[in-house]
């Protein structure tokens, strides 16, 4: 087992240089690490958050949902506001631009340059949705499919440290950690991590609850129960994970209609149990 958790820290994903080591003997203090995936593992799992979240088509990779305030874009589902209206939750769309650059992956001028989402409204959105900019942004998207999974990888390299610096008390740290890690030890249950992070987020931003209760892989991780690793884990986490996403729904404001997801949502929650 300790061999299989020292594995993890090392970060193989598209032969990524600067790796860090981590220690994770008993009572070592989690640093940011790295993800050991194959390339075959982070290919499958491109693909995979792919079909979760846009039904693996090509126009799905940019979207703007009926009742949000911003679009959604790649394979992630990357939120972009527009500039003046940030949101509650996370945006993510300037950090993968920002990825993508320190990457030297070339991207489309007009994104590149843009302030915040060009699109002031989800109208005018879906009134852009055959023009060639709008083209041009999906085939820029179909194409980097690979980069927007370090992208999302990364996000949960980062992750660990992150969680335990909003965790309070010693115990709940050490419990965040050994589920973590328990998770991170299969193929199964690191898909489950790398794809419910970039599905909800850490669950560490204070804006990211309702009524208190947050539901970012953070609380997840949190509200599992005990497990053996392994099969035993992925199954355990996805439990985990439907109970927080049913908590999230029953508290949301009643004019956000969170209901109209639960079935998506808790169809996405099952594959954590089967993997990629």
């Amino acid at each position: 087992m300790l061999f299989s958790r020292l594995l993890v820290v090392a970060f193989l994903l598209f032969a990524f240089p600067g790796c860090k080591t981590l220690d994770s003997s008993p009572g070592a203090t989690p640093a940011a690490s790295g993800i050991s995936l194959s390339d075959a593992d982070a290919s499958a799992i491109g693909r995979k958050i792919w079909q979760n979240e846009c039904g693996g088509t090509v126009a799905g990779l940019t979207s703007w949902n009926a009742g949000e305030d911003f679009p959604s874009l790649g394979i992630g589902h990357f939120i972009w506001y527009v500039k003046g209206r940030p949101g509650p939750f996370q945006e993510s769309f300037p950090q993968l631009l920002a990825y993508m650059r320190q990457r030297g992956t070339a991207v489309p001028p007009w994104v590149a340059s843009a302030d915040g989402s060009p699109w002031s409204s989800r109208a005018e959105f879906l009134q852009a949705r055959d023009s060639l900019r709008m083209n041009e942004l999906r085939k820029f998207l179909a194409n980097t499919v690979s980069v927007q999974t370090g992208f999302i990888v990364q996000r949960l390299e980062q992750a660990l440290p992150k969680m335990e610096s909003v965790t309070a008390g010693e115990a709940e740290k050490a419990r965040l950690r050994e589920n973590f890690y328990k998770m991170a030890e299969s193929r199964t249950g690191l898909y489950a991590l790398i794809d419910y992070v970039n599905f909800k987020g850490e669950g560490v931003k204070p804006e990211e609850k309702y009524k208190g209760a947050g539901w970012g892989l953070r609380d997840v991780l949190l509200e599992m129960g005990p497990s053996g690793g392994g099969q035993a884990s992925a199954d355990e986490f996805s439990e985990a994970a439907k109970r927080v996403l049913r908590r999230r729904i029953q508290n949301a404001p009643a004019d956000r209609g969170e209901s109209r997801w639960s079935a998506g949502w808790m169809n996405r929650c099952e594959t954590y149990k089967r993997g990629i």
